[in-house]
């Protein structure tokens, strides 16, 4: 076989596998990206609430979900589960520092609730036991922000990290039609993607039916597990239905889809070289047996079996493909090398993905071409048998 023959099977083959497992781990490591939630929803649920427009206002109809609409979300084939998000039907006051720390400021606010199921919090810091005066909270992150960057910064107050505020109470004082009640509130965790303050789904549930047990309030959000949050069909059920989603997952759901676009073409364009570079060293293959076939059918004619005369050339082809397979995987593994650190300035905790999908993809495309070259060659073999065979006839 000519040399600059096998080289240019070797770097065709090489640019295309290459090609192949660096879209396929590019898109493993670029989905966390978007997928990766925050500290106290799990991963795979989203958020989402009716749109608030014009016509809504001046109608003044409540952009809250009916059960109908609930249900029938719950139907949808790409949701898990979905959980609503249960409102203080009673107000809320809270005093927060104290004269000690030298602040202290009490504002009105407001409470909600989600079920246990959906937390990604340590559960044993989220209970509330009956009648206690202690309730855990879920504060937003971007609350504290305010405070520190925006309220402390012009009125000369001291600045407070997420550690101290976890020590400081918060004093409740919940009032409603049957009496009022006071508690003290320990934040335990923040949220990045929610504005709202989340209590126990106990708690909440005790303080409705004991401070204003006949106000019913439909949901206003709804918490929805998914069994991907890349799922093209979320989307689409978002758009036709008018709802939205807090933290822009639909945002990261439509990126996410894009850069799966991109990675199909460019792993299409790979699998198109691949299959012109295993044409190639067929060919070439083929046009060696050709030019021996009169060897060949000696040796046959000697004694030897179609497979003893086929297995130099299935070694040449396995030889050619395992170096074509050890290269493409460390060039793939180099490759990352480049925007992996990009990747953790975009986000500081971004852990790295395995290698391990694209190293299965390498290896079964591997296995896929040893099988065909295997059957093409042991073709081409039986072929001048089955010839010499009707010779002897």
């Amino acid at each position: 076989m000519n040399r600059w023959q096998m080289l240019g099977f070797l770097l065709a083959n090489l640019c295309g596998m290459t090609i192949v497992l660096v879209a396929v781990q590019f898109y493993t490591d670029v989905i966390p990206l978007f997928t990766k939630s925050d500290s106290f929803i799990k991963p795979g649920q989203v958020v989402i609430t009716k749109h608030v427009g014009t016509a809504r206002t001046l109608s003044g109809a409540a952009p809250v979900f009916q059960q109908q609409e609930i249900d029938e979300l719950r139907r949808q084939p790409f949701v898990k589960n979905v959980g609503t998000f249960t409102p203080s039907h009673y107000g809320v006051y809270a005093t927060i520092g104290s004269d000690d720390l030298g602040m202290e400021f009490s504002t009105d606010m407001f409470l909600e609730a989600i079920p246990d199921a959906f937390i990604d919090v340590d559960l044993s810091r989220w209970k509330y036991q009956s009648g206690s005066t202690v309730v855990p909270i879920i504060l937003p992150r971007n609350y504290l922000n305010l405070y520190n960057f925006g309220f402390a910064a012009s009125k000369g107050m001291p600045t407070i990290s997420e550690d101290l505020i976890k020590l400081i109470k918060i004093r409740l004082m919940l009032y409603g039609s049957q009496g009022n009640r006071q508690v003290n509130g320990r934040v335990v965790a923040f949220s990045k993607r929610l504005n709202t303050i989340l209590v126990p789904q106990t708690f909440m549930d005790e303080m409705n039916r004991s401070l204003s047990p006949d106000t019913v309030m439909p949901p206003s959000r709804l918490v929805v597990q998914l069994g991907t949050i890349t799922d093209d069909r979320f989307v689409e059920y978002l758009n036709d239905h008018n709802y939205e989603t807090e933290a822009d997952d639909a945002d990261a759901a439509r990126t996410v889809s894009f850069v799966r676009i991109i990675a199909v073409i460019v792993m299409v364009i790979g699998l198109i070289i691949s299959v012109l570079a295993f044409y190639l060293l067929l060919l070439s293959i083929f046009l060696l047996l050709q030019k021996h076939t009169e060897k060949i059918d000696n040796l046959l004619v000697l004694g030897y079996s179609p497979n003893e005369v086929a297995r130099p050339y299935h070694w040449l082809a396995i030889g050619l493909n395992s170096v074509v397979l050890v290269a493409s995987i460390v060039l793939a593994s180099c490759s990352r090398q480049y925007y992996l650190p990009l990747f953790g300035d975009l986000y500081p905790k971004y852990e790295v993905s395995d290698f391990g999908p694209t190293i299965l993809v390498g290896i079964i495309l591997f296995i896929l071409v040893a099988i065909l070259n295997f059957t093409a060659i042991r073709r081409k073999i039986l072929l001048i048998w089955n010839l010499q065979k009707d010779k002897k006839k």
